[in-house]
């Protein structure tokens, strides 16, 4: 079950006796948690029918006992158990799960991994429980989810804006989540989120950053790639070279897979790359100015200096040494 269908359900006063949320991606296990927490019961029902339990303190025969409960002047009443990974003998709430009471709506968040699929737990979650097993998102969907989620929120995003908070904060949803509401309340009347914005309020430069050394590099601008760089080593916590390089081998690992795509059709592309159009004229132009052996060596230099980085065939040069050393063996 998707986490929209679940929340139709409770916006239509249809619920189950068990819901088991499970997976690495926390942000929609929180999403449902807290729509549990305060939509499900009114404000005076919660007062008596809502219970929250958390895995690490929590001890199972007490919720148990809490699901057991009736209600008290409501239809139904909810048990939350959150951080479920951490608790002790969760296998022990099977004899509840198999046979929950209909009135208690019991939402378990069970974050970081799923129940062992082989388990006597996980057959019983599959057969009795609304089950939603989350994942990652890869890098390559963030752009397009966190453009949806701003939409949702009846604002729109400019895509270098979009660029520069992705690529600042990486694969945390939650984290976007909340960056782009800070946006919101700073906006005044405008609807719409600029570089700018993203500048003064989240704290990314937008003329110094991973983005732009990027773009430096495949447009061969030497000069450019080392002011970002310089920047870089007078603000350590802007860029360090470990969110560096793995954004720069995503970029010339696409790049280079342009040239086995047969067609130089953008949407063709983009399809085969699994990216948005938007990024596709970049890609061809890198590929353009360096060629596939350009590009190839490109590749084993960020190998190279990946390795070194850590201390591997370096015998401790500064982030921004190996950075400028690099780029100029690129160009």
């Amino acid at each position: 079950m998707s986490v929209d269908k679940i929340l139709a359900d409770w916006k239509k006063k249809s619920f189950k006796p068990v819901y088991w949320l499970e997976g690495d991606e926390d942000y929609y296990i929180d999403m449902l948690m807290q729509a549990a927490e305060h939509t499900i019961l009114t404000d005076a029902e919660s007062s008596f029918n809502l219970t929250v339990f958390y895995g690490r303190e929590a001890n199972w025969a007490d919720v148990v006992n809490a699901c057991m409960r009736y209600p008290m002047f409501a239809e139904r009443q909810v048990v939350l158990l959150k951080e479920a990974q951490q608790m002790k003998d969760i296998d022990k709430l099977e004899g509840y799960i198999a046979n929950p009471l209909s009135s208690t709506v019991f939402v378990i968040g069970h974050k970081e991994k799923k129940v062992d699929g082989r388990s006597k737990l996980a057959k019983l979650l599959k057969d009795r429980t609304e089950l939603l097993q989350t994942k990652k998102m890869y890098d390559s969907q963030l752009p397009g989810w966190t453009e949806k989620l701003v939409a949702s929120k009846g604002y729109q995003i400019n895509q270098k804006a979009l660029l520069l908070l992705v690529d600042h904060i990486g694969n945390d949803l939650n984290r976007i989540d909340n960056e782009i509401n800070k946006l919101l309340l700073n906006l005044g009347e405008r609807k719409s989120i600029t570089e700018d914005d993203i500048e003064k309020y989240v704290g990314i430069s937008k003329d110094f950053n991973v983005f732009e050394l990027q773009d430096a590099i495949a447009r061969k601008d030497l000069p450019k790639a080392i002011r970002i760089i310089q920047y870089f080593e007078s603000n350590p916590k802007a860029a360090p070279i470990q969110m560096v390089l793995p954004a720069l081998y995503n970029f010339f690992s696409k790049v280079f897979q342009v040239f086995g795509v047969q067609s130089r059709d953008e949407k063709m592309i983009a399809s085969s790359l699994g990216v948005s159009p938007f990024f596709v004229k970049d890609y061809l132009a890198a590929a353009q100015r360096f060629e596939y052996p350009g590009i190839e060596r490109i590749l084993l230099l960020l190998h190279e200096y990946n390795l070194r980085s850590v201390g591997i065939n370096d015998s401790g040069s500064s982030d921004a040494a190996l950075m400028k050393e690099m780029v100029v063996k690129m160009m």
